[in-house]
């Protein structure tokens, strides 16, 4: 355990204040839970502001929906438990299973309208005429601690979101710099593997990131689109760099005096160019576009050597461009960060969840376990009549949805469940000896300030905060039976027991019907890419932004569970990404192919049928698909060379060399015996 620093006491110091000025406020307004108030403004408290605004609007958003539903449904149906209890578990799952389609922070906001319904309906079955005055309540109480975090942490001494995005953003570029570095380097490509899983990795934190940004107190919220640009273009160098670094890997395989004699003054030149200050780096460009353009230099017959050469020459041009398009995009962030955001980065278009991996099923699965917990919590509570048994089915809740983006909840669920457990006696002290004994709120101040600041510490630190919220929640929780008049020994015990009982029922049902592997996990990601591939082999149209942002995104999930898994590569991933956008050039290319468009059809009904058959592989289908992709070779390099012509070829070779790597090299022929 580290010694306290600065950032850590600010911010516990901040998140009590904010607290115990929630709890002064309900009181002195009348408001009939403060201890909700309290809880709230730890709970979306966040060491940085924009978190910290962005957490208090979706708490405040969701906890509204959610109390909307409970006043309709529950006087409905109250003289109806078991239904009651299915409608209610069946919403819970229902935004469960939406939040999750939504990998940002802004699902914390459905998530929340799910469990806040159960959180403000279980208690009021006993007596439903209540259930506005819980609803309106909670509303109030959760919006006062927003408003109270809110304010405590965006006015004294505010910690910007803002400059550890630009970190994370200027890593990101340096670590897609490194890589290029490393990918043209002379003496062959060196450290790649972990270069781009880090740079893949870069770019879906960055993502994530980002959705706090509009909420910031720093000047980088007005550059927000210019931001989400530049992910894009970061997105980007994954597909480039790695086609890159193939086709030179292939070429010094054929002949390695010739590229070093050909292409490396050329590929020196780039890295030098992304070595330079982002201010040079446009006049650079223009050099570099013209040494690019000369080098290829087929014939009327293109050999597979020519081929590769001209996919090489395609790839580095894409690369100078998303390098120039970046370093323009950094000082529009730069401008914009000095209050001098030119007009054409405020007109950016924004990035939407479209880019990232959804998985149905498994949201799907999570929510069924979520609705089987609750129910199995409620039929329990009904049959034994327990008096505190309306806990249970809140934590299940609770819980489900904390855990639910987890491989396997269930170790997280087992140590919220032994923090909770030890949060039994502190809470015990202060709810039944403390709190008893206090008669003004200085001196309730002056109690909660030892346990409340060192836990806030605690919370501060990444290491401690998943054992250091499960104690806080407790404490909380239990403080609320004050707002109740319950503070007595009995119901302590009984709501303790209905708690630790929610908890186990969640962890028992969360292992029995969603608990999967980091395996399993990795098999349907990389199926999920399959799949996609498969639609544009069969004509869907998927923009080439979209796609190569979601596949990123895969690569990000696939690498660290392919390693937990023991499997350290992801090439295979790598391909499939290089082939989907070149399938997306190859779709575009068609409408101005004219005649010739007609040899890529069979090329693509081939991939279509491969990528739907994967994992399985059929040896004739490999060689009729190998035949395809060298009779529209021939096709289009016959033809009078264009730019829509060099596009096609470039990408049909990349397709060949991504997929066929170890078969003999094209022939601008057929060769005596080779299918036809």
């Amino acid at each position: 355990m580290s010694l306290v620093s600065r950032s850590e006491l600010l911010f516990s110091v901040k998140s009590f204040a904010a607290a115990m000025l929630a709890v002064y406020l309900s009181m002195r307004i009348g408001l009939p839970r403060p201890f909700w108030a309290m809880m709230t403004a730890y709970i979306v408290a966040a060491p940085f502001a924009g978190p910290t605004r962005s957490k208090g609007v979706y708490r405040a958003g969701g906890t509204l929906l959610g109390a909307i539903f409970v006043t309709f449904a529950v006087p409905r149906l109250v003289n109806a438990p078991e239904l009651l209890s299915l409608v209610i578990a069946l919403w819970i799952g229902g935004c469960l299973y939406v939040s999750l389609l939504d990998r940002t922070p802004r699902s914390y906001m459905l998530m929340l309208a799910g469990y806040s319904a159960g959180l403000i309906a279980f208690p009021a079955v006993n007596d439903p005429g209540a259930v506005f005055d819980i609803g309106l309540a909670r509303v109030e109480e959760i919006t006062l601690g927003m408003l109270c975090a809110t304010l405590v942490h965006s006015l004294v001494l505010p910690q910007p979101f803002g400059p550890v995005i630009l970190r994370r953003l200027d890593g990101a570029i340096g670590d897609a710099r490194h890589w290029i570095a490393d990918a043209l380097h002379a003496s062959g490509v060196r450290n790649t593997d972990f270069d781009r899983r880090k740079l893949a990795g870069d770019i879906t934190e960055l993502r994530l990131m980002s959705t706090h940004l509009p909420f910031d107190t720093s000047h980088l919220r007005w550059t927000a689109n210019a931001v989400h640009a530049l992910q894009e273009r970061l997105a980007q160098f994954v597909s480039i760099v790695s086609g890159v670094e193939d086709r030179l890997q292939t070429l010094r395989a054929l002949d390695a005096q010739a590229v070093a004699a050909r292409w490396q003054v050329l590929l020196d030149a780039i890295v030098a160019m992304t070595d330079a200050p982002y201010s040079e780096v446009a006049a650079t460009s223009a050099a570099l576009y013209q040494r690019i353009d000369a080098l290829p230099a087929p014939g009327a017959e293109i050999d597979w050597i020519g081929l590769l050469e001209l996919n090489l020459a395609a790839r580095l041009r894409r690369l100078v461009d998303a390098w120039v398009e970046t370093s323009v995009l950094r000082q529009h962030i730069d401008a914009g960060v000095h209050g001098k955001l030119p007009a054409a980065a405020r007109h950016q278009p924004g990035v939407t969840t479209g880019g990232l991996h959804l998985d149905h099923g498994m949201a799907a699965l999570s929510a069924c376990a979520t609705i089987v917990a609750v129910l199995i919590c409620c039929a329990f509570w009904i049959l034994t009549g327990w008096p505190a048994g309306a806990t249970a089915p809140m934590m299940a809740a609770v819980l489900c949805c904390f855990f639910s983006t987890q491989d396997d909840p269930v170790p997280f669920i087992k140590s919220f469940l032994a923090w909770t457990v030890y949060s039994v006696p502190a809470s015990a002290l202060y709810l039944l000896v403390l709190l008893p004994a206090v008669h003004s709120f200085e001196m309730f101040v002056l109690i909660c300030a030892p346990a409340f600041l060192a836990i806030g510490v605690l919370l501060a630190r990444p290491s401690t905060f998943g054992r250091a919220m499960p104690f806080l929640f407790g404490i909380c929780g239990t403080l609320a039976m004050i707002d109740t008049h319950s503070a007595d020994m009995v119901t302590f015990v009984n709501v303790t027991l209905a708690q630790l009982f929610g908890v186990a029922v969640a962890a028992a049902t969360t292992g029995l019907l969603r608990r999967v592997g980091a395996d399993w996990t990795a098999r349907r990601l990389l199926k999920a890419g399959w799949r996609e591939l498969a639609r544009l082999g069969g004509g869907e149209k998927i923009t080439l932004a979209a796609f190569s942002a979601r596949m990123v995104d895969r690569i990000a999930l696939l690498t660290p569970r392919l390693a937990q898994a023991g499997v350290s590569q992801a090439s295979g991933a790598f391909n499939d990404l290089r082939i989907g956008l070149n399938m997306t050039v190859l779709q575009n290319a068609r409408a101005d192919l004219g005649p010739d468009a007609a040899a890529l059809a069979p090329v693509m009904r081939q991939l279509a049928t491969r990528f739907a058959l994967l994992p399985a592989r059929d040896d004739a289908s490999e060689r009729q698909l190998l035949a395809a992709l060298d009779h529209a070779l021939r096709a289009i390099s016959a033809a009078a060379r264009d730019a829509a012509r060099a596009r096609a070829l470039a990408s049909l070779t990349s397709v060949r060399r991504d997929l066929f790597p170890s078969v003999p090299p094209y022939q601008p022929m057929p060769t005596e015996g080779s299918v036809a």
